[in-house]
């Protein structure tokens, strides 16, 4: 689903008319750039997903619902991507853009804390997740970015906001990758 959403998004982009780098640099570069934004953020997401379903032992209906939900909000990133790129970063796209980016995170979030209780206190993704700072820090940086987008008229300053997010996420979260390691090294003994 997650290569759809990233096809989709390329799909989008405009060829540009001239056949040399400025015209790329003119026509297209605004859309290289959100598509690349969108790209790492469905990427991370892909990842952190990949990486969480390591420590899952069991899935249940409540789980299969908020999956669902993080794909739905994960697939609208395509449309809001397109129209901050076509707006030329006017404000209300890039409001709901970042509406977008926090709709995902609680998606992914409601998913985690489903995961965890279903598997009770002693979960493995409860002892990787800890106390979470990223995902703690995560929603100032969406708050700064919306509110940046509500006061700026042309709001790629507010994008900025969005994109330092995106650089805090980029490298996958070790510490889900310890637990997995962990709990390896107990099934081989």
């Amino acid at each position: 689903m997650l290569a759809i959403i990233i096809t989709i998004m390329v799909l989008e982009l405009k060829i540009p008319e001239s056949h040399d780098l400025s015209g790329l640099l003119h026509e297209t570069g605004g859309g290289l750039l959100t598509y690349l934004l969108s790209f790492v953020w469905v990427g991370i997401y892909w990842v952190n997903h990949h990486h969480m379903f390591h420590l899952v032992q069991r899935v249940a209906g409540g789980v299969l619902w908020a999956n669902l939900a993080l794909l739905f909000t994960l697939s609208l990133f395509p449309f809001t991507t397109a129209w901050m790129d076509e707006s030329g970063f006017a404000r209300t796209p890039v409001v709901v853009y970042g509406l977008n980016l926090t709709a995902a995170a609680l998606a992914y979030l409601v998913l985690q804390r489903l995961i965890i209780r279903q598997q009770g206190v002693e979960s493995p993704l409860r002892q990787a997740v800890g106390g979470d700072l990223k995902g703690k820090i995560s929603p100032f940086f969406y708050l700064a970015g919306i509110v940046t987008a509500l006061l700026v008229e042309h709001a790629v300053l507010a994008v900025a906001f969005f994109a330092a997010c995106a650089l805090l996420w980029f490298v996958p979260d070790r510490r889900i990758d310890r637990v997995v390691r962990e709990l390896e090294s107990v099934d081989q003994r």
